[in-house]
């Protein structure tokens, strides 16, 4: 049985394609590419040397091209903040005068202990204060 090189070039494609799926590593993807591109290249009647040359570019040229492609990409996700992280930063209301030892505000529509970030600074019912910090149930606020 004389199999043609092509077809075991998509063999090869396949097998890159399995660790690909099982890892999520794209550099098999692109291997798998580059074996696809040999393989077309020998159905084509390209010899041994021209198929390896083409497996080897083309892989190349994916890596070179598409990895930095893929990490720009990875690096502009926004960042979702969620659960407390969400809340520090944003603005509050007092309600009952904050200060070192506690108080009240209304944060994100749900109305939360607070204490002042400065034992020696208070706020008022009415002001805004900024969260610097969740500490358990309470509002670090300034």
């Amino acid at each position: 049985m004389n199999i043609d090189a092509w077809v075991w070039w998509l063999i090869g494609a396949v097998g890159l394609g399995i660790p690909l799926v099982l890892t999520a590593m794209p550099e098999f993807g692109m291997f798998a590419a580059g074996a696809v591109a040999a393989a077309i290249t020998a159905a084509l009647g390209g010899g041994v040397v021209a198929q390896v040359l083409v497996f080897v570019v083309v892989s190349v040229a994916l890596i070179a091209v598409v990895r930095p492609i893929a990490n720009r990409h990875r690096d502009q996700r926004p960042q979702h903040r969620s659960g407390i992280d969400a809340l520090k930063g944003r603005s509050a209301v007092v309600l009952e005068r904050v200060d070192g030892t506690g108080g009240r505000i209304k944060l994100a529509g749900e109305i939360w202990s607070a204490r002042s970030l400065d034992a020696d600074a208070s706020f008022e019912p009415g002001r805004q204060v900024d969260v610097v910090e969740i500490d358990g149930a309470t509002a670090v606020v300034m």
